[in-house]
């Protein structure tokens, strides 16, 4: 249920090795290269370049090698959503970097070997290709009076074709539902613009996933999971970031950041279809939430465009675990976004309290196989 959860096993398991935190193959450019890309005509242009699409190397197509911050060129305001833009662009560094060292890690016989199809790994390098066109895209939608964030040191909880393809679908899902909270939180119709055509490209990517990857129906309902606080699904990505590792000019990701507690379901969860029953579990034990004794908490599950909140027990908490049922009226497709709130229907980001946790429903077998 909770991506974090997840997340947090890339510093738990003595198994990713593989994946963890090691240099690019080839040379990472310098502070000065870097500085470079505060022309928005420097270098490869997405959507001409192929390098973009059917580049099929192992090392890290351009911008990938140059991490460092890109400073202002200019003084004065930022731009009107250039905070949205550098909390994606934050958040791009780690979706490139996964399927960098994905690519890194693996060859074509790994994934053959396993039963995947033949192309699975091209698919893989063109999907890293379309993730350095959008680090270079955000990196241009960022004025050039505000900082462009360089990349932190990675680390990801996969350790075999298998582990790093069904992270794909989590994370290609977690994408398409943070990208409609970001759309409400940017001010300019065309940053709105842009980022829907982001989200477009990641829906590619995941409907191929669930295609080729897991043999199941892509369809997921008449309208995709939308969740309005993008920042606290980008908020469980920083359990990918390695400690002490970001670039020091970097703003706070995400901005504004709640660091709110993690949630999961239970580890002995069964079923996390709708209709099922399940505990809630608060996986950071630094991070835990309070419960106020006089006041009623809800379980907020958005599915669609909809909401339902179901009314929880907390005072049996932490003695006994916090159980709620996910709302069987939900269809099994597409995911369900869950938060713990003091007001039914979280109507703001300050009313949630936990969370979020992502249910994924197709396939829904991977959902308690992520746990």
């Amino acid at each position: 249920m909770s991506i974090r959860s997840l997340f947090q096993a890339c510093l738990l398991s003595p198994l990713i090795s593989v994946a963890t935190a090691k240099p690019f193959l080839g040379k990472i450019g310098s502070f000065a290269e870097s500085q470079k890309l505060s022309d928005p005509n420097y270098g490869p242009v997405p959507g001409e370049d192929p390098l973009f699409s059917t580049y099929y190397g192992v090392e890290a197509p351009f911008p990938g090698k140059l991490r460092d911050v890109v400073l202002p060129t200019k003084y004065g305001p930022p731009g009107e959503d250039d905070e949205v833009w550098q909390n994606l662009l934050s958040a791009e560094w780690i979706i490139f970097d996964f399927y960098q060292k994905a690519v890194e890690s693996f060859n074509a016989s790994a994934f053959i070997k396993i039963g995947m199809p033949n192309n699975t790994y091209q698919r893989i390098q063109e999907i890293r290709n379309n993730e350095a066109g959008h680090l270079r895209i955000f990196q241009n939608q960022i004025s050039p009076t505000s900082i462009k964030p360089g990349a932190c040191q990675h680390q990801f909880p996969f350790y075999d074709p298998i582990s790093f393809l069904a992270l794909v679908t989590v994370l290609e899902v977690s994408s398409m539902a943070f990208l409609t909270g970001l759309v409400q939180a940017a001010k300019l119709p065309a940053s709105q613009g842009a980022m829907i055509a982001i989200a477009e490209t990641e829906t590619r990517h995941e409907v191929w996933s669930l295609i080729e990857i897991w043999k199941t129906n892509p369809f997921g309902g008449p309208a995709d999971t939308t969740f309005p606080y993008a920042n606290q699904i980008l908020d469980t990505t920083n359990s990918f970031v390695v400690p002490g590792s970001c670039p020091k000019l970097n703003p706070t990701y995400p901005s504004p950041r709640q660091g709110l507690p993690a949630l999961s379901a239970a580890k002995d969860t069964k079923s996390l279809t709708p209709g099922s029953n399940i505990g809630l579990n608060f996986t950071d034990p630094t991070n835990q939430p309070s419960f106020a004794p006089d006041k009623q908490y809800y379980a907020v599950f958005f599915h669609g465009v909809n909401n339902v909140s179901v009314p929880l027990n907390t005072t049996v908490w932490p003695a006994s675990e916090i159980r709620v049922t996910i709302p069987a009226q939900f269809e099994t497709k597409g995911v369900v976004v869950a938060v713990v709130a003091d007001t039914p229907g979280a109507p703001t980001k300050e009313t949630v309290v936990a969370g979020p946790g992502i249910i994924l429903e197709q396939p829904a077998s991977l959902a308690t196989a992520l746990l």
